[in-house]
């Protein structure tokens, strides 16, 4: 079979029904395509520019997301396609458990944004040989599942080459696909039948086990500090109260709701005065959850209780006492079950 005729393949596998991955560093997902403004272009394009999009937005423009964006996935992430038309399709995010269906998150992100299974896998080359070759000792990472840990990187083509895909952001995971090499690592791309090349320094291995103390998740909360908030928002370019808790536990491996309500329903509920640094509070108005923060630190007085958050207000992720305002809204305490 010929290139041509491979990709053509692959381009036939996105279709209603079938499971496919996002092949961008951040896909951003809509309640409808005629939702998407002219100044959200970047945030559609192939690939996408989540940085540009967010720098290019006025609070004006940030502010009427609401409605328009609906969640953010990341590079690799699976979702089912429900539906095409035309240059878009209507999906379900598989990893982001909702209340709006029972399979996932649903929304609609451009059709060019991802790219079939089947290809996620294809990227695996011998790597490793390239060292065995020169007599060197290897350590062989293939299938090893890393997530990025620096607020923001880029794979490229080969170690110091081009750029393959921009935009690679906290929170990513990535499957290595052989030995490092020379300070990089190699990874599978969605789309591609080549390994890209991460930074190794900006990459770990996933955890095999969640931590022990809830608070270890605080400091990788906090890489995230002054991060702009953006409705709907899940990457480190912008993010929202739900999209924040979400994006930080991904650090770990453990897969939580990214919606506020969603999330208040997922973990262990506790009494006020029972929560400790890494626990979650949840406020709302009318016993209906739509804010959560972590909660950052001990507190022995119920009127200074630090919280680290996205904060829709000074409009960034920020580490503070919590505020008269908010602590007016503030509805309970809860545990995430690891």
């Amino acid at each position: 079979m010929s290139l041509g005729s491979l990709l053509a393949s692959l381009d036939a596998q996105l279709q209603p029904g079938a499971e496919a991955v996002v092949s961008v560093g951040v896909a951003t997902i809509w309640a409808a395509p005629d939702r998407v403004r002219a100044v959200d272009e970047p945030a559609v394009w192939v690939p996408a520019r989540p940085r540009d999009w967010v720098e290019a937005m006025s609070a004006e423009d940030r502010a009427d997301l609401r409605g328009r964006v609906l969640t953010q996935l990341l590079l690799g992430e699976k979702v089912l396609i429900r539906q095409v038309n035309g240059d878009w399709a209507q999906i379900v995010a598989l990893g982001q458990p909702s209340s709006l269906d029972p399979q996932g998150y649903p929304g609609w992100v451009p059709l060019d944004q991802l790219a079939p299974v089947e290809g996620f896998h294809a990227a695996g080359v011998r790597v490793a040989a390239r060292h065995r070759d020169r007599g060197e000792e290897v350590e062989d990472r293939s299938g090893v599942w890393h997530v990025v840990t620096a607020t923001a990187t880029a794979l490229r083509d080969d170690p110091d080459a081009a750029l393959a895909v921009p935009g690679v952001t906290f929170g990513t995971r990535l499957l290595a696909v052989g030995a490092p090499f020379d300070g990089w690592l190699p990874v599978a791309v969605p789309g591609r039948f080549e390994p890209a090349w991460a930074i190794e320094d900006d990459v770990a291995a996933i955890p095999l086990a969640p931590p022990n103390d809830h608070a270890e998740v605080l400091p990788w909360a906090d890489r995230l500090r002054d991060v702009p908030h953006l409705w709907g928002g899940g990457s480190a370019y912008g993010v929202d109260a739900g999209g924040l808790v979400h994006l930080v536990w991904r650090r770990f491996g453990v897969t939580l709701p990214r919606d506020p309500h969603d999330l208040a329903q997922a973990v262990t509920p506790l009494s006020l005065g029972e929560e400790r640094p890494g626990d979650l509070y949840f406020f709302g108005e009318g016993g209906v959850v739509n804010h959560v923060a972590f909660v950052a630190a001990p507190s022995e007085e119920a009127s200074n209780r630090p919280i680290l958050h996205a904060d829709d207000i000074s409009g960034r992720v920020v580490l503070e006492d919590m505020p008269p305002a908010r602590a007016a809204t503030l509805l309970g305490a809860g545990r995430v079950r690891i």
